[in-house]
């Protein structure tokens, strides 16, 4: 996993009145290549799913991140242009892994993205298995 560097702070001679630039979003790209590591991070529980990415990069709700999965046994990355729903900090209760959950938006690619994914997993989505989502 990798994470393009953080956008330069932005310019302190900045116009007055001028609306400052949103920061870029971050780009991770995430290879998940066993299907209990895909079941662990999926989010079925998203209207249009989601994926949970271990991250020590402090993010906030609603930061966006566009993200690059790679699927088990599949040789095409998707591009997701997702949002942070959750944050687990590090020290987190349960030993859980420091990361975040990230929406998947509303629409066609990530409604096809879900249901490969959900594909993929088949039965394993009725499993009673922890896993790092909520």
């Amino acid at each position: 996993m990798s994470t393009a560097p953080s956008p330069q702070a932005a310019s302190s001679t900045a116009t007055p009145g001028a609306v400052p630039a949103s920061p870029r979003p971050s780009v991770i790209q995430l290879a998940i290549k066993e299907k209990a590591a895909l079941y662990a991070a999926y989010i079925p529980h998203f209207t249009e799913g989601g994926i949970f990415i271990p991250s020590t990069k402090d993010y906030k709700l609603g930061d966006d991140i566009y993200l690059l999965l790679s699927l088990p046994n599949e040789p095409q990355r998707y591009p997701v242009a997702g949002k942070v729903a959750w944050v687990t900090p590090a020290r987190s209760s349960n030993n859980r892994t420091q990361g975040v959950g990230v929406h998947f938006p509303a629409d066609e690619k990530s409604r096809l993205l879900k249901h490969k994914i959900e594909e993929i997993l088949g039965a394993h989505l009725a499993s009673e298995r922890p896993t790092q989502t909520i």
